[in-house]
């Protein structure tokens, strides 16, 4: 395969960069949140409901290319073969027909996605965009680090941390509600602090270290790559050569094969699929961060993660 067409880009910054105020912003994120935001007027559908944050990061030096087509590629997967109505998605993303993707309304977006909810409601958290980490200020981490999402306007009004995302859309899962979380960015492998971590060899959960729970609901997370990872924006693995991110794409095309085949497909399969896709392709990636704008030709070390609140059987079928 050409190497101009699998020319990738990280969903992260180069290791080591620091953003100034971009770590914590809080009281600046607070006063703007207190100024009303169509997001809180907008009443969340009961049964299915699904967030989607797609960031560009438009006309910056870290710009992402491929995240418009994840978001275009996921709702058609939610709208198509998943059955979602189309006034129960959110989108998020720097095109005129939608909101912005900012820090603020990120945050106003779980508070719709979690308003009201009941059980037997099916949630959906899904971003594309970049990630970062940075050394953990309540030593409640095992590596020290705390994960992050990058909204469009973090380098002004900071990150969203995983401490905040546990908080805010998985400590209130109720018994009866499952939140489904897929998470394509740099160093997404626990960014909702989930407790149990999917291990491909043992077929077992592995202990993450997290105390975290929920409400008696259910939390499961399908991220990029691991904690210490970056993640891939590609073409190599579209057909029509678009850029995506390379997680969204495979795992889009392994449920879209499924279902086409008139076939389930497992959790555990899904993350088989993902991870032989990744590591049958080399890629060539050039770092996004705005200091080391080298390009590095080596295989992208993307290992996709299947993270969980509490055990369940990996081999049973995935549904939204």
């Amino acid at each position: 395969m050409d190497k101009d067409k699998i020319m990738g880009e990280s969903k992260g910054f180069c290791y080591g960069r620091r953003l100034k105020n971009s770590g914590n912003n809080s009281q600046r994120a607070r006063a703007q949140s207190s100024s009303p935001s169509p997001i809180t007027l907008k009443q969340p559908a009961r049964g299915k409901r699904a967030l989607l944050c797609c960031i560009s990061y438009k006309k910056n030096k870290f710009e992402l290319k491929g995240t418009i087509h994840d978001m275009k590629n996921m709702r058609d997967l939610l709208l198509h073969h998943f059955h979602f109505p189309l006034d129960s998605i959110l989108i998020l993303a720097e095109k005129d027909a939608y909101l912005e993707p900012t820090r603020k309304n990120i945050e106003d977006g779980f508070q719709w996605l979690m308003r009201g909810i009941q059980p037997g409601d099916s949630l959906l958290f899904y971003f594309s965009g970049h990630g970062l980490r940075q050394r953990g200020l309540h030593g409640d981490e095992i590596d020290g680090f705390d994960e992050t999402i990058c909204p469009l306007d973090f380098e002004t009004n900071g990150m969203i941390f995983d401490n905040y995302i546990n908080q805010t859309i998985v400590k209130p899962l109720i018994e009866g509600v499952t939140l489904h979380a897929i998470v394509d960015s740099c160093h997404s492998g626990t960014v909702l602090d989930l407790p149990l971590v999917y291990n491909m060899n043992t077929g077992k959960w592995d202990d993450n270290g997290e105390s975290k729970g929920t409400s008696g609901g259910k939390a499961i997370c399908f991220s990029a790559c691991e904690d210490y990872q970056q993640a891939a924006d590609t073409s190599a693995f579209s057909p029509e050569k678009n850029t995506t991110g390379a997680m969204t794409c495979t795992f889009i095309k392994a449920v879209k094969a499924a279902v086409t085949n008139k076939r389930k497909i497992s959790y555990r399969e899904i993350l088989q699929q993902m991870q032989e896709s990744l590591k049958r392709d080399d890629h060539v990636g050039s770092c996004a961060g705005a200091r080391l704008r080298r390009v590095f030709t080596r295989k992208i070390l993307q290992d996709p993660l299947l993270s969980s609140s509490q055990e369940f059987d990996a081999n049973t079928e995935f549904k939204l």
